[in-house]
């Protein structure tokens, strides 16, 4: 399995997609930070990352002093770090003020259509939540803004094709809607980092950049396979077919931290996985991550989430309930 996908599985991606629009020109919607729409959207969410995607016509999105960036049929959007952003017929237009956010967000997908009977733009905004620190690994060094067309992938044409079903089925009295409206949300998310990591430019750094290096992403792909192999510069550097000063250089660069240094974080998000996931014993998963003691497993873990495992499992057992 590679990288991508083995962080994806790790990842614990809940989506929904909760708006389908029908903007008329001119029209000017307003989406506030992520962060304080969390509780409305997906209470006890640890990070919210927020998308759209344009099915029809044209428009454009703000972002803070940036200059405003125009999007069209098939662009998808998202906001790694979760700004607030404007997304509107013509640059510099007030947002449109109505029903409060809870009002709005409390029937899922809200149908909304308005605007000043112009050009038509038709567009759904949805959401993927995770864990934080797994979030920070697979976001890292991502712009405020990412976009990219799906209409450009494979999968694109049965994205859009499949959104719109399922849009059309959540109206419908038949169960499921819902259900299938978010697995496509976790889908499209993840088509968008794909294409965002095919479409890279040089000189971007982060995680998916260094999975887009031959060195770096050779390394990662073998880190992630085997994490609990007792893995040695030298041998991770046979590995990915280069010397040990150009591998810890490039991994440095890229991702920005040492290829041991990931492997220990990467071990641990591991670790943090299974402890909130599963019942498993420590010596398991301690075994399982790569430790041959408890004793430099809780260690290590405590060095990075600071706490032991076993206080750090119950107290993220205590705070399920509420979430």
């Amino acid at each position: 399995m590679d990288a991508l996908s083995e962080t994806l599985r790790v990842v614990h991606l809940v989506g929904a997609i909760f708006i389908n629009a029908r903007f008329s020109a001119p029209w000017c919607y307003q989406s506030p930070r992520a962060d304080s729409v969390a509780p409305l959207l997906e209470p006890g969410a640890e990070r919210l990352v927020i998308f759209h995607l344009i099915t029809e016509g044209e428009c454009f999105v703000e972002l803070g002093p940036d200059a405003p960036v125009r999007l069209v049929a098939g662009d998808a959007v998202i906001f790694p770090q979760g700004h607030a952003h404007r997304m509107t017929s013509q640059p510099g237009l007030p947002p449109a003020t109505g029903a409060r956010l809870d009002t709005v967000l409390a029937r899922r997908p809200r149908q909304l259509s308005y605007g000043g009977g112009g050009p038509i733009t038709r567009l759904v905004c949805g959401y993927l939540a995770c864990d934080t620190r797994l979030a920070e690994l697979l976001l890292a060094g991502l712009p405020p803004l990412v976009r990219v067309n799906v209409r450009g992938s494979s999968a694109g044409a049965w994205l859009e094709a499949s959104v719109r079903y399922a849009l059309a089925e959540a109206k419908s009295p038949r169960p499921g809607g819902e259900g299938v409206l978010a697995k496509l949300a976790e889908v499209l998310f993840i088509e968008v980092l794909r294409l965002y990591m095919n479409e890279q430019a040089e000189g971007r750094t982060g995680w998916l950049a260094g999975l887009g290096d031959r060195i770096v992403g050779a390394a990662l792909s073998a880190l992630h396979r085997s994490p609990a192999q007792a893995w040695t510069l030298e041998e991770l550097a046979r590995t990915s077919g280069t010397s040990r000063s150009v591998l810890a250089e490039r991994f440095q660069q890229l991702v920005g931290s040492s290829p041991m240094q990931y492997l220990t974080q990467w071990r641990m998000l591991l670790a943090a996985n299974l402890l909130s996931r599963s019942n498993a014993p420590l010596a398991r998963i301690a075994e399982d991550v790569g430790y041959q003691t408890d004793t430099a497993f809780s260690r290590a873990f405590r060095r990075e989430f600071g706490a032991p495992p076993a206080a750090w499992r119950r107290s993220r057992a205590q705070r399920q309930p509420a979430s």
